[in-house]
């Protein structure tokens, strides 16, 4: 099937007239929350990936950066194979079709898991990486990220008011245990429908263009408490524990696993306070609902580290309220 709106057209002109591919097929490839769209378009018999950006919306020079930094510090990304930056236009290695979430079961759960933390190591200890002038996961961003919960989900969606007070608290908690970490290179969005189960065991890594300096432990929390999948508290302490041990090795961390484990809570908070301000805004604005059914999953992450730290208490009673609402 070919598709036929102005960017597809435009899209497989570049490739047939430009390129000079012989493209015999063009389908939807994957649904994305941003303006990206990715088809799977058939070039002599052997599939791949074409991304569609358009350039008023999305910039493709940042993912081409960051591709080509991942793929010096051996972090498995699709190969880039043409580009067309004036049209917003990349052609890529096409890595399947199989998302890890798709493949996770019970029984080979710790090994994917395994797999997935491994390769995180690079972007915690390449120093390409690490001084690529990657931009900062700093105070501003993490409250402008936070900031989406209150505007989006509480007030759009819900309706209701967050006590200022109470909510500089917790902000102030969760950027100052942010900011104390080591500061490495963050994917930004590491979970299992960003990464890829390639035929020969291996992951495949995707959507990794919004790549910043940041805290350590962001990745790992994105990964362990998945807004798509979750998994008893016991599975993901002995997870973390094994990459814990896997970064004390390589000299990235000197805390204990209390600290770490601590930083690794906070941090999935300030990431599941901008998710649910994420999944309310692409319901309102952008029309695309089926996030909601994971905001119960993001909302009950929340209110357990709130159970865990005395500090987080009555944030945590504000929290069930809107979850009841949120339900109701």
């Amino acid at each position: 099937m070919i598709l036929k709106d102005l960017r597809t057209m435009t899209l497989l002109d570049w490739l047939e007239n430009d390129c000079l591919l012989n493209v015999e097929n063009c389908e939807p490839a994957s649904n994305d929350a941003s303006f990206r769209r990715y088809f799977r378009v058939k070039i002599d018999g052997e599939n791949f990936i074409a991304m569609d950006a358009p350039p008023d919306k999305e910039d493709i020079v940042p993912f081409m950066k960051i591709a080509t930094l991942f793929k010096q510090a051996n972090v498995n990304t699709p190969t880039l194979l043409q580009h067309n930056l004036e049209d917003g236009f990349i052609l890529l290695e096409d890595f399947g079709s199989q998302w890890l979430l798709d493949e996770l079961n019970e029984d080979n759960a710790t090994q994917l898991y395994a797999r997935a933390l491994t390769d995180l190591l690079p972007l915690a200890t390449n120093e390409n990486l690490l001084n690529a002038n990657l931009p900062p996961y700093d105070e501003k961003v993490l409250r402008r990220e936070m900031a989406l919960f209150e505007e989006w989900f509480v007030e759009q969606l819900l309706d209701e008011e967050l006590p200022q007070d109470l909510w500089e608290n917790v902000q102030q908690i969760l950027v100052k245990s942010a900011l104390e970490q080591p500061q490495v290179c963050v994917h930004r969005d590491y979970h299992s429908r960003n990464l890829m189960v390639l035929p020969n065991g291996e992951l495949g890594v995707l959507d990794f263009q919004d790549a910043v300096l940041g805290a350590l432990t962001y990745d790992s929390v994105s990964l362990l408490r998945d807004c798509y999948i979750d998994w008893s508290d016991d599975k993901i302490e002995t997870w973390l524990r094994a990459y814990f041990e896997q970064l004390q090795t390589a000299k990235v961390v000197e805390c204990d696993f209390a600290q770490f484990k601590r930083w690794f809570d906070l941090m999935g908070m300030q990431r599941h306070l901008k998710v649910c301000g994420i999944f309310s805004r692409l319901h309102l604005r952008d029309e695309k609902s089926e996030y909601l059914k994971s905001l119960p999953r993001t909302l009950n992450y929340l209110i357990k580290v709130c159970s865990a730290y005395s500090e987080l208490h009555e944030f945590q009673v504000c929290l069930a309220r809107f979850k009841a609402k949120n339900s109701g």
